[in-house]
């Protein structure tokens, strides 16, 4: 809005303010107060989550996420999934794009944008930090039937999905490592599925968590298959580059009962996602946002592995350390707060077996945990002291399985 129309826009309304009774003013007055509290409420409590489409692993889970964290009570919690891209884009999108706290994205981005740019992403790990690993995402390659092998596709048109989505990324880096040019396209995942039945290209690739829900749906019938990535099915390739970066993995006929069969697997690799967020300053609001979701999150992670959830959730893994990421401090500090609880839950890790040093200290990450949202950081000296008390009894009755 030009400087001219908003000035013309506040006299108008500095008028008909002018022309109201005191009765019709002062009734004006509450509702705008009550606008601007409720519009205050509802930004206090909202985190994003940038994912890629609505049939990517990631989109699922940050809707389970949404299901068991979101609170919508003032002072509460609401999780916002956001449509992105995927791979770099999401992580650009973490780093630049206003009102983006939190995104999906695959282990091997900061090393390939540092690749991409160095001078842009120079210090990019101090910036974009992981909060945990979610799952595992599979490198899936699904081909027509006249397509035996990778090697099979030199020449032709290969599907990379979007550009800029971890797809696009991961599988230039593996058909590099192959030595096979290909003609890429980047079409969706249903254009391409379509495209692929038609023969209008010889193969899609997709990277994400199986089973993804698009291809869970093609057949056999459709003339496809999953190509194998493994020294067995490429004897003439070195492989090691590619295993240097990703993990061995496989697809399974419980995964994909239409296309693999039973009693049968495909080889191929696949890439740790993680969900990583901006490294806002330490007591800023959102960092303070971010820091009562871990909480929330954490605290409920037994929640998410439940048949009413994707299967990936078996994989998480709050505690997994990721090489060349560095740890978003709120996710750091809850993990050391509750390994004295976890310890407890072990043979020979009772409270009377913990010096009372590592105890205090876990009180004390404990409480600095809580100052960010709650009336802690106004606690007194033996006000600290009668809660660690409490504390300490706490931990007793976990051991007792009270």
């Amino acid at each position: 809005m030009s400087a001219l129309r908003k000035s013309a826009r506040n006299g108008l309304i500095a008028l008909c303010l002018l022309l109201l009774t005191p009765f019709q003013f002062a009734n004006a007055e509450k509702g705008l107060g009550r606008y601007q509290e409720k519009k205050r409420e509802t930004n206090d409590i909202a985190v994003t989550i940038v994912v890629s489409g609505l049939s990517c692993t990631c989109a699922r889970f940050a809707e389970d996420i949404r299901n068991v964290v979101n609170d919508l009570r003032p002072g509460g919690l609401r999780v916002l999934p956001v449509l992105g891209v995927g791979g770099f884009q999401n992580a650009d999108d973490v780093l630049f794009l206003k009102g983006i706290d939190m995104g999906v994205v695959d282990e091997d981005n900061l090393r390939l944008l540092k690749k991409k740019d160095p001078n842009l992403y120079a210090n990019v790990e101090q910036s974009i930090q992981y909060i945990t690993k979610l799952y595992n995402s599979e490198f899936h390659v699904l081909a027509r039937n006249d397509i035996k092998s990778f090697d099979d596709l030199r020449g032709k048109r290969v599907n990379f999905n979007l550009k800029s989505s971890q797809t696009e990324v991961s599988a230039d880096v593996i058909f590099e490592a192959l030595k096979i040019d290909v003609q890429k396209t980047n079409y969706d995942n249903d254009e391409a599925i379509q495209k692929l039945k038609d023969g209008e290209i010889s193969a899609m690739i997709v990277l994400t968590g199986a089973p993804q829900a698009a291809l869970a749906k093609v057949k056999k019938e459709d003339q496809v298959h999953f190509l194998a990535l493994d020294k067995e099915n490429l004897p003439d390739h070195d492989l090691n580059s590619i295993f240097s970066y990703y993990l061995p993995a496989e697809l399974t006929h419980q995964q994909y009962p239409n296309l693999i069969d039973e009693g049968t697997t495909v080889a191929t690799v696949a890439n740790r996602a993680l969900l990583v967020a901006y490294a806002w300053p330490e007591g800023s609001d959102r960092y303070n946002k971010l820091t009562k979701f871990i909480q929330e999150f954490f605290g409920k992670i037994d929640q998410f592995h439940s048949a009413a959830r994707h299967p990936k959730w078996s994989e998480i893994n709050l505690s997994a350390e990721i090489p060349g990421w560095t740890r978003f401090k709120p996710a750091a500090d809850w993990l050391a707060a509750h390994q004295v609880v976890a310890a407890l839950q072990t043979p020979g890790g009772g409270v009377a077996d913990k010096p009372a040093s590592e105890l205090k200290a876990a009180f004390e990450r404990f409480i600095e945990n809580e100052t960010a949202s709650s009336r802690l950081k106004t606690l007194t000296t033996s006000e600290r002291d009668k809660l660690l008390a409490q504390f300490m009894r706490y931990l007793e009755l976990q051991e007792k399985g009270q």
